[in-house]
């Protein structure tokens, strides 16, 4: 089974702690009631401007966010109803820049992306082949009104309740505007919520932004080193380890988000005693048949999971990230016990029903995606070429030539469609990474249809999960995964890419377009 959040034993350290800051949720944005009338209409301003943030645990930060906030606004919604997004752009005008659409560019622009949600990926809706630009020199030194832009997103009746997220997905200005803190959560409310024992659960959003700052900014993107090299600050909801308070044999519910763009967090809770337990219920979205026991919660960068933790005996206890020096929350567990001690759902109401691979449309034409890199290739300051090879390609300019060389083969071209994608169609994926280094991480994210994974380093998995976004780490071999999907409802071009976003900014994407069955 995918994902999951463990509890392993260490020693408590001996070290004098800050002042503990309680974990603090977003701000809420959810539909009015008129007359005992719930809307089905959500409208959310997001103003996007440089804003002087502080990051309790930090100090102070300049940079750009959504209202002001680390983390923006939680987005909540049910199925069938209508996300409007009006979203200001007042930050300054773009710098001059060059070098062509792989290279960091615009990065004062931005557009929307909803992550995981099954939406309409064209005209006002996620579609993040829209430029949301700033006013101009000259339009700034006029005093023209800072510019409005609109994203209206239909929910379908019958979308999956679970746990998604927003951020800017504006190809050469993504990263920067990710680890600068543009991003927030988005909720589905529906049946799972209404199974009576996660009801009775707290309900917790964790928003894990990684921050990349130098002198309290995320330095400007000149460089494939500019951000890499900048150590990174986590932190949950904005807030460098805040403390998440328990009473003994309480059960949370927590709504783990992993908004990072370079930093894969395989999850685990710590201490000594009576860990709390963690039972997963749903993986990026989409709610399991029933609750599973956990270990490590391994999520990639854009990965989310909602799972129930349960408190044991009182004490201090610690979630972190392996690989990761610092703490990304600390768990207090104190005062009266919850008596009996709260229980777990024993079935939950499965989001999405498996596809089947007797429905393969063709067997014999399986998709291969391989996430490639080869180094040296271009002048610095961005000397590697980050391609996805496979199947289908961005043909080389020169195809004849040295193809570890080539300035275009496997690179984003705006366009090029590598996919073509039927409506109705049951197609099944290999996506592999050749990446050598195990710590490396190519998370492979496809816009608008979940994915049903099926096998990972050719084990079959029992049962399958659905994702929305894989993370396939290196290694000798690295990993590879195999998933099923079925292209549903929606028509218009997107894109799948590598979710590392330095590399999907440098060109490791492809344009997919979904089209009506013929």
């Amino acid at each position: 089974m995918a994902a999951v959040l463990a509890a392993t034993r260490g020693t408590a350290s001996a070290r004098p702690r800050p002042k503990a800051v309680p974990l603090a949720q977003p701000t809420v944005c959810s539909p009015p009631t008129v007359g005992g009338v719930r809307s089905q209409l959500v409208e959310q301003t997001l103003d996007v401007r440089l804003t002087d943030v502080t990051v309790p645990g930090y100090g102070t930060v300049t940079t750009r966010t959504y209202n002001g906030t680390i983390p923006g606004p939680t987005l909540r919604v049910r199925a069938g109803d209508t996300l409007r997004l009006t979203q200001v752009n007042g930050l300054p005008p773009n710098p001059d820049s060059g070098g062509g659409h792989n290279r960091p560019h615009n990065p004062n622009s931005f557009n929307l992306h909803t992550h995981g949600l099954h939406v309409s990926p064209s005209g006002e809706a996620d579609n993040v082949l829209r430029e949301f630009a700033p006013r101009t020199v000259a339009e700034a030194a006029a005093g023209a009104p800072e510019p409005q832009y609109v994203t209206t997103v239909q929910i379908p009746a019958g979308h999956p309740a679970g746990t998604y997220w927003y951020h800017p997905h504006l190809h050469g200005a993504t990263t920067v505007q990710l680890v600068g803190g543009m991003a927030g959560v988005l909720v589905v409310e529906g049946d799972v919520d209404d199974v009576p024992e996660i009801r009775a659960a707290a309900d917790l959003v964790m928003c894990v932004s990684e921050l990349r700052l130098k002198d309290g900014k995320v330095p400007d993107f000149t460089s494939g080193t500019a951000l890499a090299a900048v150590a990174p600050v986590l932190t949950v909801n904005g807030v460098v380890n805040p403390t998440v308070t328990m009473r003994p044999g309480e059960v949370q519910r927590w709504r783990l988000v992993a908004a990072t763009a370079f930093t894969a967090l395989p999850l685990r809770i710590t201490g000594s005693g009576d860990l709390p337990t963690v039972h997963q219920i749903a993986q990026d979205g989409i709610t399991f048949p029933a609750p599973v026991g956990v270990d490590v919660l391994r999520l990639a960068m854009g990965n989310r999971a909602d799972v129930l933790v349960r408190a044991g005996a009182a004490g201090t206890f610690t979630l972190k990230a392996d690989g990761v020096p610092a703490p990304l929350l600390t768990v207090s567990v104190s005062g009266p016990a919850a008596v009996p001690p709260m229980p777990l759902p024993a079935a939950l109401p499965q989001g999405k029903p498996f596809l089947d691979e007797r429905d393969i449309a063709n067997p014999t034409a399986d998709r291969e995606v391989v996430f490639h890199v080869d180094q040296g290739v271009f002048a610095a300051p961005f000397p590697n070429a980050y391609r996805i090879l496979g199947s289908h390609p961005t043909p080389a300019a020169d195809p004849t030539g040295d193809l570890t060389r080539d300035p275009a083969y496997g690179l984003f071209d705006p366009a090029q469609v590598n996919h073509t994608l039927p409506l109705g169609t049951v197609e099944r994926w290999t996506v592999r990474s050749d990446e050598t280094r195990p710590a490396f991480n190519h998370p492979f994210h496809l816009h608008t249809n979940h994915v049903l994974v099926t096998h990972r380093n050719g084990t079959r998995l029992d049962p399958p999960v659905w994702h929305d976004t894989i993370g396939l780490a290196g290694g000798n071999p690295g990993d590879q995964v195999t998933f099923l999907v079925k292209y549903e409802d929606f028509t218009g071009r997107t894109l799948a890419h590598c979710h590392h976003l330095q590399h999907e900014d440098l060109g490791m994407m492809q344009l997919v377009d979904y089209v009506d069955a013929r």
